[in-house]
């Protein structure tokens, strides 16, 4: 497992072994209503830290706003006017992205890390393929991983020069596979939490796929402290997929599900049920497997390591647990049944 260096967010810490899930608000950031309404909805989903864009002063108003409404981790988004950060400091931001590199002469850096080192306020030094510096590109010949470790570095040296050393890492690109060197190559390099994602990963389609190969990858192999899925669509459809991936590895309470993809043996709407069982049990805290499977021949034996789990027959289905059967139940009853037999668990 990789030695993390912790960082403090209020009262989340970056290298404590929990993974936080977040998300961004894509409202408009002088939306004040319906950014306080979205931050709010994200937080009900299960996002632990949400990030806004502030584009200019007036933005500066969704800081109380929002932290008025919500109990987790407010994070500003901030490019280039390094004024903003200041602003965003003094307006109660509890954490702050923004590259030392963009916001233009080491006094104005300083600045920067000495207002948030007075206030305990953590920054993220977001890196992706299109903001490495033109030196670094033609270094490297384009945003490869090294170049976007490199500038990440860079930027963690600007930082450090001022004493200030609560940095998260991220360090995202489009590209898969560069992503997930990247992130390597860094955890190899610096002990910094790190924040992990693939940028502009797409539609909620393709980005869940991109997202879940190259988050999943790193969080396997011990690397990431934090993730965020970036999907074009509602943030909170990121927070469930950030939410499935890490369900998917095993690094989270709630039940996972199993099923059979169905053949020509399956006599039930497997599909449907499914689904519902799927939907029902989102919100479920118990570390359980529940096994929805098409048939007996992929029932009990093949899922007998289930807790609890149906097998389709013919216009019916039959209830088992850890591979024993416990009784035969209607078609149109199977989700009540199941639910019942969850409770007990």
């Amino acid at each position: 497992m990789r030695k993390v260096k912790q960082v403090k967010l209020n009262d989340l810490t970056f290298g404590n072994g929990h993974i936080y899930i977040q998300s961004m608000l894509n409202v408009s950031a002088d939306d004040v209503e319906g950014s306080v309404r979205q931050a709010v909805e994200l937080e009900k989903a299960g996002c632990e830290i949400i990030r806004a864009a502030i584009p200019d002063k007036n933005a500066i108003a969704l800081i109380p706003a929002i932290k008025a409404a919500v109990s987790i981790p407010l994070v500003a988004d901030i490019h280039f006017d390094y004024r903003l950060a200041l602003l965003a400091a003094d307006a109660g931001i509890d954490k702050i992205r923004i590259n030392p590199g963009n916001i233009g002469d080491m006094d104005r850096v300083k600045a920067v890390a000495d207002v948030c080192a007075n206030r305990g306020i953590p920054i993220r030094i977001g890196v992706n393929s299109g903001s490495v510096e033109k030196d670094l590109l033609a270094k490297y010949g384009g945003p490869t991983p090294d170049a976007l470790v490199e500038s990440a570095l860079n930027h963690v040296k600007m930082l450090n020069r001022f004493d200030f050393d609560d940095i998260v890492i991220s360090i995202k690109s489009s590209d898969v596979k560069n992503m997930i060197a990247a992130y390597r190559k860094m955890s190899e390099k610096a002990d910094y939490p790190l924040h992990l994602g693939v940028t502009e990963a797409g539609t909620e389609r393709m980005g869940v796929i991109k997202s879940s190969i190259g988050i999943g990858s790193l969080l396997a192999d011990g690397i990431g402290d934090t993730i965020r899925v970036s999907l074009t669509g509602d943030p909170v459809r990121e927070v469930y997929a950030a939410k499935d991936i890490l369900k998917g590895l095993g690094m989270t309470d709630g039940a996972e599900i199993v099923s059979c993809p169905t053949c020509g043996r399956t006599k039930i709407d497997l599909i449907k049920v499914a689904n519902e069982v799927e939907n029902a049990l989102a919100d479920v805290q118990k570390n359980i497997k529940v096994a929805v499977m098409g048939c007996v021949v992929n029932g009990p034996g093949e899922a007998k390591e289930a807790d609890i789990g149906i097998a389709g027959g013919d216009g019916c289905a039959v209830l088992f647990k850890k591979g024993e059967v416990l009784r035969k139940v209607a078609e149109e009853d199977i989700l009540n049944e199941l639910l019942k037999e969850i409770e007990k668990l």
